[in-house]
């Protein structure tokens, strides 16, 4: 059976037809595991939240770690948030996040140990590179901002 060799421009007008049907459907998809996974991300960090709360009220007092915590969850809510609204995730709340969690590590370094150490010198160090790279990325957002208006 000798088929006739099929043209180029036939493939390419099914692979346009099937492109047509398919790229909506997978933008579809992605669209809705990202709601899916926002909300329980959110879900995730409001239960969290309370139970840390709910934890610090049954201890009847709250440390500094226990803030500290609180704020990361904060962040992590204002970072949903805004990825829910603009479909872009704020680079510099993850550093914020890093940033306050390296904190909690010290604080809680220092009450344990009760002296300082390299590990210590080595946290400071990753502050202060953490806090470069934001200071890095609000410039650069500044001076070459995104195309759609969408600053990080």
């Amino acid at each position: 059976m000798n088929l006739p060799p099929a043209l180029p421009k036939d493939a390419s007008k099914l692979e346009d037809a099937i492109e047509k049907w398919t790229v909506p459907i997978g933008n579809l998809f992605v669209s809705l595991f990202h709601r899916i996974a926002l909300f329980g991300i959110g879900a995730a960090t409001v239960w969290s939240a309370g139970v840390a709360f709910i934890g610090m009220a049954n201890k009847g007092s709250a440390s500094i770690e226990d803030l500290l915590l609180l704020f990361i969850y904060l962040e992590i809510g204002a970072m949903v948030g805004i990825y829910f609204k603009t479909n872009h995730m704020p680079v510099r709340f993850l550093i914020y996040v890093a940033i306050t969690a390296v904190t909690r590590l010290i604080i809680d370094l220092v009450n344990t140990k009760h002296e300082a150490d390299m590990a210590i010198l080595f946290m400071g160090i990753t502050i202060l590179v953490l806090a470069l790279a934001n200071a890095v990325v609000r410039y650069a957002s500044y001076k070459y901002p995104s195309k759609n208006g969408i600053s990080d």
